[in-house]
């Protein structure tokens, strides 16, 4: 099921704040729009793009709620739910207004560093708190711990309602080990934008995207090129968007998108601490490729 609805570029969509640090509902109605009419496969809200951390769970249900009005059934909504207290995240699982969910996306603890056998236990709790399939997600970068290959092979075999991964170790062989032994249906999408391509060819089937926000027509297009096997025309694409990825990601994830979001005109360039806005440096590299690169 995932992988019939889910195949393509799915997109982290960013929270817009108000100066004030307020919720811009009015700006994310505007994103939400645009990625969808740009051809984003689906979307997915509160994830560590999103800042959910800096979220309180009003905040949270709330950004929820108008997502699921917005989006209006025109492509599924993943919802993205993970955290270091298996037994918190049970309650918020229960609790949540996930009716309209497609799917979860769950980071993996961070922080507490626990063993392989932790995280598998981790996640099977989880499946069993929700009839929502869920996607692991994998992103040692961020959490300090990699789920390793035989834990996301177990997981998948073992555990009926995990249907896929959002893998972003940044690890072509523990990805290949992966797409080698996954079962047919478990879902394997990208979660590094600078990766897709090569990550398609050795099998992954789209990636749940940061660069989608901004660059959502060049990136779904260039996702749909490397699934037909058009590599020569994804690769032009990918070298405009080269130097766009570097852009997003040289400071922190989300200010760079945030920046080149509000130079678009599309939110307000706020983030919530302990996050800040681009340094000026990085801030006019963005004015530059924007004037430069048409995408």
């Amino acid at each position: 099921m995932l992988r019939d609805k889910l195949r393509g570029t799915g997109v982290a969509l960013i929270t817009p704040f108000k100066e004030n640090g307020d919720l811009d509902f009015e700006a994310l109605g505007r994103v939400i729009d645009f990625v969808i009419r740009d051809g984003v496969t689906y979307v997915v809200s509160l994830g560590t793009t999103g800042e959910a951390p800096t979220l309180s769970r009003e905040e949270r249900i709330d950004v929820l709620n108008f997502t699921f009005e917005r989006v209006n059934g025109l492509v599924p909504v993943v919802v993205g739910i993970g955290g270091n207290n298996t037994h918190e995240l049970v309650k918020e699982l229960e609790t949540m207004p996930l009716e309209n969910a497609f799917a979860i996306l769950s980071a993996s603890p961070y922080y507490n560093k626990p063993s392989q056998e932790g995280l598998y236990c981790h996640y099977k709790v989880l499946a069993e708190a929700t009839p929502k399939p869920i996607l692991l997600y994998n992103v040692p970068g961020r959490t300090g711990r990699n789920i390793d290959a035989d834990t996301v092979i177990r997981l998948s075999n073992e555990v009926d309602n995990i249907g896929g991964i959002k893998e972003a170790s940044g690890n072509m062989a523990q990805c290949m080990q992966i797409l080698r032994n996954k079962p047919a249906d478990f879902l394997v999408v990208s979660g590094d934008d600078e990766l897709v391509l090569p990550q398609i060819a050795c099998g992954m089937e789209g990636v749940i995207s940061v660069a989608a926000n901004c660059f959502p027509k060049a990136l779904c297009e260039m996702v749909q090129q490397c699934l037909k096997g058009d590599f020569k025309s994804a690769k032009r694409l990918n070298d405009q968007l080269m130097e766009g990825y570097e852009l997003l990601f040289g400071e922190n994830n989300p200010a760079g998108v945030k920046a080149v979001m509000a130079e678009m005109g599309l939110i307000e360039n706020a983030l919530r601490l302990p996050l800040v806005p681009l340094g000026d440096g990085w801030h006019a590299r963005v004015k530059q490729y924007l004037t430069k690169e048409k995408v």
